[in-house]
């Protein structure tokens, strides 16, 4: 989870995480970050100080109090060495000033996540025979390399990781383009086309599925 109000930095933040393989969602204040952190289930959140309504540091306060331990990493353009001291004081468990590295907000964020417990390299995904190494970015399908442009392994990624139930193609354009779009648009049914015609082409066993009036699915039927 991103609660920052700085739409610039919220949308290179998404774009930066999710090609680093990561699921992210965003709020620009503290009240509605402050509620979805408190419903969903997140495995870490960065958070900036300086927000509309609730600042970040009482987001973090009501965070702690009520009892979620998720790792919480401050963003923020204060940087004195006392701004630092309440953060951490407030909860949090990391602190980075802006302007700031996205590859040393990165490596912060998966320290922050290791030593939490929890896994912090997607490396290789696999399902019916189709495999997606995250770093690399390289796809294969039964042991045949597969060329695939960013948004074709973006949202070929998402469809397995979601495999068997059905995406939107609203879900699918946030996903991969990461923004609104006018629901007429055909986009989403040419990417599909385009991974499609990689995927499945000369295949018996057809994977990308389209369930009429509702979305896609990555199956076996």
């Amino acid at each position: 989870m991103i609660i920052e109000d700085d739409a610039a930095i919220s949308d290179f933040l998404m774009k930066g995480l999710r090609e680093a393989g990561f699921t992210v969602e965003s709020s620009a204040t503290g009240e509605e970050g402050l509620g979805l952190l408190s419903d969903g289930d997140f495995d870490a959140a960065i958070i900036d100080i300086m927000l509309p309504g609730i600042d970040g540091l009482s987001v973090i306060e009501q965070l702690r109090g009520s009892g979620h331990q998720l790792p919480i990493l401050i963003l923020s353009a204060r940087r004195s060495v006392d701004d630092r001291i309440a953060g951490l004081q407030k909860g949090g468990d990391d602190y980075l000033v802006k302007p700031f590295s996205f590859s040393e907000l990165l490596a912060r964020l998966q320290a922050l996540l290791r030593r939490s417990g929890i896994k912090t390299e997607p490396g290789l995904m696999e399902a019916l025979g189709v495999s997606l190494d995250i770093a690399s970015r390289e796809v294969k399908r039964d042991g045949v390399k597969i060329d695939l442009n960013p948004k074709e392994f973006s949202l070929l990624e998402y469809l397995i990781r979601n495999r068997g139930m059905v995406m939107s193609k609203t879900m699918i354009m946030e996903h991969v383009w990461g923004y609104d779009f006018d629901p007429q648009t055909n986009v989403v049914d040419v990417l599909i086309s385009r991974l499609r015609s990689k995927i499945d082409n000369g295949t018996e066993m057809k994977l990308i599925h389209t369930i009429r009036g509702v979305g896609y699915v990555f199956r076996e039927k």
